[in-house]
């Protein structure tokens, strides 16, 4: 079944969605049970709701097979539509071949008729409409039944339920792995074992499975995401086996059609390791899937699922298509118009990129001389474009930037090293993937990638990490530096490295905003919210170095209230350099729950506490870190710095995924973090419109986006957002899946527009060898 797939789970890319809460993988799928017979055959989520006949709701399975099946060690267990699982049902006893079983589930407050007998019990509570049920054996998932809504399926999910209809298999012995095609919803009819067995095409509404249909490859593929026989018993497919994974093989179509919207290639799901060869003739049959992984945002991959391979002989590889001379990816286009869901939409491989990359599904593909523009991460992918990308802005180390929601950069793809037992090259942005590289084209967590069949030569165009001027006696330097879950039980070398960096690259800035600063137990769950070991060892590091010897504020927050990595209680921290004549005012009260308040002294702005926590209790602050205000001095001039880090863009639709246009639901919280934050400036402003004010950090937000609009504000108080001031080819901080991008922003008030130098620092997002994710960024200010 392909839901099975336990080495397809590739890898989740670390980026922008993941980078302020901490990677979190998916977990593999479980290996197939080695017994088939038994599936789900009626699911009812209904049971004693409004209008229901039936006082439980249930989860019948059918025994398809041709003999008794003991159920020690089967699991039957509900997930609601977003994935959160209850607890399993442990089954009892066996099922007779051509029987019914019957799970008596919870009890509602409705209905009127208890169910015929059970074979067992349990307490979980379906929902009418939507969810997920599976079947397992020994830990391993034999069959999947999702309804409505459900994130994860067998194929499309069957249909929704309601109060007086269940989703059933159309016949007990069909089973297709394809829940649309299997189940319909209709009157429940639940039956046990105590009820008899049936033979299939004989009672409970069973059918024989119609006979495998004659097809080709191009055929099952179809100019379309799914396949239009998706669900179908197909025989007859010809082709010629041109890589191998440890549960399948790709094919190359031998009977190729015409049409460049019909993909002439195919993964053949064998669920163990193959025994046929790179270069073998194959005859297939089987049953056409499509594959989901990752997440019901992703788009699928048809395959070919319990097949049976004949080797006919050997056959010569086709060419592999080359990526920007054969075939070009539509410029700067996912998908045209705003479609919903893409897999119902019109297709169109020349309008869109997502149907280009699915026109070419499966098959060998090739790039040449593909200039890398996103380094090597640690899944083994290497982001690439086939040539010159049409219509976007590049950088001059050799980036593609993402300068607008319109401008994508579909021309790129990842190469990954999936197939390979070693390790692929380590590349940086700029660098070149010299000569041809093949693979097959594959989507996996809302990339289409390029499977490689042998490893790429990189030829290192020697990408330099950028240092910066030291400012000027006159001149006050802040910086902002994401520093990625910094923990002390990070090696040494992650805080020299980092310390150099702050040192030589940054020139050692007067005033240094880091955020990820985690606390003193890192990321074990203990309770712990001090950080002083953390800042401790970062300080050394950076006088080890021969920089400043650094004095740091920060505000220890709640114990597992500001999201990130769970257990680490990551937050923002400020150093500062006495030695510079940089000082501190220290105002105390300020801890995790007080809200920092703006007073007036003599026509100047004051905190009521410093440093202090801008409006803590504020919901937009949920599971997200407080900003950090405080009140600096120099030269004896008041500088009021604000450290943020706000929520990420975890929950966000895929830029390459199934919705289009990709809904950014998390936009909304930083919106109301953003105007939380202007709101604190307006407050300093209004009492000081000349105020020096300093807004920086991780805002996990693009320098067109609403979040920077509602910070920088509008008329005399406007804020600059000092990444906009920047040329378009230098507006990044950050690179993500073969975009550089913004995320941190340094922003300043209008009393400190005048003489100011600004500089991106670009030492991490574009090279293999990172010390954190985040490039830092530093502005020299004329304090009068």
């Amino acid at each position: 079944m392909p839901v099975s797939h336990p080495t397809r789970l590739l890898a989740v890319p670390l980026g922008a969605a993941l980078a302020a809460t901490g990677l979190t993988l998916a977990a593999p799928a479980p290996a197939l049970a080695a017994s088939t017979s038994v599936v789900v055959s009626e699911v009812y989520g209904g049971g004693g709701n409004s209008g229901a006949t039936y006082t439980n709701d249930f989860v019948e399975l059918y025994n398809l097979g041709t003999a008794a099946v003991d159920l020690s060690g089967w699991q039957v267990q509900y997930a609601s539509a977003g994935g959160t699982a209850t607890a399993p049902v442990d089954l009892t006893g066996s099922v007779p071949a051509g029987a019914s079983y019957l799970v008596q589930l919870g009890a509602g407050a409705g209905g009127t008729t208890p169910l015929p007998s059970p074979d067992v019990t349990g307490a979980s509570n379906l929902s009418g409409t939507s969810g997920r049920v599976d079947l397992l054996h020994d830990g391993a998932l034999v069959d999947r039944v999702g309804y409505g809504t459900a994130n994860l399926s067998e194929g499309a999910p069957a249909p929704a339920a309601s109060n007086t209809t269940s989703v059933a298999r159309s016949g007990s012995c069909s089973d297709t792995d394809a829940n649309a095609t299997d189940f319909t919803a209709g009157a429940p009819t639940p039956q046990g074992t105590a009820a008899g067995g049936h033979a299939c095409g004989a009672g409970g509404g069973t059918t024989p499975p119609p006979p495998a249909q004659e097809a080709t490859i191009a055929q099952v593929q179809g100019a379309a995401h799914r396949s239009p026989l998706e669900g179908k018993a197909v025989t007859g497919l010809r082709g010629v086996v041109t890589a191998l994974r440890s549960n399948g093989f790709y094919v190359s179509s031998t009977q190729p059609d015409t049409d460049p919207s019909t993909s002439e290639g195919l993964y053949v799901f064998t669920s163990s390791a193959p025994t046929e060869h790179v270069g073998d003739a194959v005859s297939l049959a089987g049953t056409v899937t499509e594959y989901r992984a990752g997440g019901a945002t992703n788009l699928t991959t048809t395959e070919l699922s319990r097949p049976t391979v004949t080797v006919t002989g050997t056959a010569p590889l086709p060419a592999p298509v080359l990526l920007g001379v054969d075939r070009v990816a539509p410029p700067q286009t996912v998908e045209p118009g705003d479609p919903g869901d893409v897999e119902l939409a019109p297709f169109d491989p020349a309008t869109g990129a997502l149907d280009f990359y699915e026109s070419l599904e499966g098959m060998r593909v090739a790039v040449r001389d593909a200039r890398v523009v996103g380094p090597t991460n640690d899944f083994g992918e290497i982001t690439v474009v086939p040539g010159r990308p049409a219509q976007t802005v590049t950088s001059r180390r050799g980036g593609v930037v993402y300068s607008g929601y319109d401008h994508p950069n579909t021309s790129r793809i990842q190469l990954d090293g999936a197939l390979l037992a070693p390790d692929m090259p380590a590349a940086n942005v700029g660098d070149t993937v010299t000569g041809t590289t093949t693979g097959v084209v594959d989507y996996s967590f809302s990339n289409y990638e390029l499977l490689v069949t042998a490893l790429p030569t990189v030829q290192d165009r020697h990408l330099r990490r950028e240092t910066t001027q030291a400012a000027g006696r006159k001149e006050l330097s802040v910086a902002t530096f994401n520093v990625e879950n910094l923990a002390p039980s990070d090696p040494a070398t992650k805080f020299e490295r980092l310390a150099g960096q702050i040192v030589r690259n940054l020139a050692s800035p007067d005033v240094l905003a880091l955020e990820e600063i985690q606390d003193d137990t890192g990321a074990t769950d203990d309770g712990t919210v001090t950080s002083g070991v953390t800042v401790s060892k970062l300080v050394a590091a950076i006088a080890a170095a021969g920089g400043p010897r650094y004095d740091a504020r920060w505000i220890d927050p709640t114990n597992d209230t500001d999201g990130g990595q769970p257990g680490g209680n990551i937050r923002q921290v400020l150093l500062f350099d006495p030695a510079r004549g940089v000082s501190f005012v220290d105002r105390p009260g300020g801890d995790a729950t007080t809200p920092v308040t703006v007073t007036s002294r003599r026509g100047k702005p004051q905190l009521s506490v410093s440093p202090g926590r801008i409006d803590p209790a504020n919901p937009a602050w949920t599971s997200s870190r407080k900003p950090l205000a405080a009140q600096l001095r120099f030269r004896g001039k008041d500088v009021f710095v604000v450290a943020n880090h706000f929520a990420s863009k975890g929950g966000d639709q895929p830029l390459m995924g199934r919705y289009q246009q990709p809904e950014r639901s998390s936009e909304v919280q930083r919106h109301a973090q953003a105007t939380a934050v202007r709101a604190f400036v307006d407050d300093v402003l209004a009492v000081d419109r000349r105020a020096r004010v300093v807004v920086l950090g991780d805002l996990n937000d693009f320098e067109f986006s609403q979040t920077a609009d509602i910070l920088v504000g509008s008329g005399r108080t406007a804020l600059i957002d000092l990444p906009r001031t920047l040329p378009a080819s230098e507006r990044y901080t950050y690179v993500y899946e073969g975009n550089s991008q913004v995320l941190d922003h340094i922003l300043v008030s209008q009393g400190l527009r005048k003489r100011l130098s600004y500089d991106v620092v670009h030492t991490n997002a574009e090279f293999a060898d990172q010390d954190s994710d985040h490039d830092p960024q530093v502005v020299r200010l004329s304090v009068r």
